[in-house]
């Protein structure tokens, strides 16, 4: 039983890590995942509590810093960025009408809420504009600057 719930322990905290994209709970999961090897191993939850606390503190201490180290060092080398980073400068296409307060675009196959990123600028379906920058789930766009001879706010020439 004390294998379960270290395994839940760690499912949930590597689904949290989902929503935070620090690699840090996940280096917690791991930990907990140890754990549950060390409880189904029989081993008492004492045991267990210090497996669960020496990995994840040497995943924390050794494993993190090399991976934010290669991770910086790719970004810092030219690499292409990767998430929604790599959505800003993208065109879409405008599948539902986009002003301030609503829309939907598709990129890149996928359809995604939008707003407009110039509060005084609609788009209608069928225009491609270019996503500006993403907050949470949504897309700020402006008009496509290949598209439209006005081209990218002065924010972002």
């Amino acid at each position: 039983m004390d294998a379960v719930l270290w395994i839940v322990l760690g499912v949930v905290l590597a689904v949290a890590e989902i929503f935070t994209t620090t690699l840090f709970l996940i280096m917690f999961a791991a930990g907990a995942f140890a754990a549950a090897g060390a409880a189904a191993l029989g081993a008492p939850v004492a045991l267990q509590a210090l497996v669960f606390a020496v990995v994840s503190a040497l995943c924390v201490g050794l494993l993190r810093p090399v991976i934010r180290r290669h991770a910086q060092a790719a970004l810092e080398g030219g690499e292409r960025s990767f998430g929604v980073d790599a959505l800003e400068g993208t065109s879409a296409l405008v599948m539902e009408p986009v002003d301030v307060g609503h829309g939907m675009i598709k990129i890149d196959g996928e359809l995604w809420t939008a707003r407009a990123y110039d509060a005084t600028r609609s788009y209608a379906v069928g225009e491609r504009v270019q996503v500006i920058k993403v907050q949470g789930a949504t897309a700020l766009v402006w008009q496509d600057e290949i598209s439209t001879p006005g081209g990218l706010p002065e924010t972002k020439r």
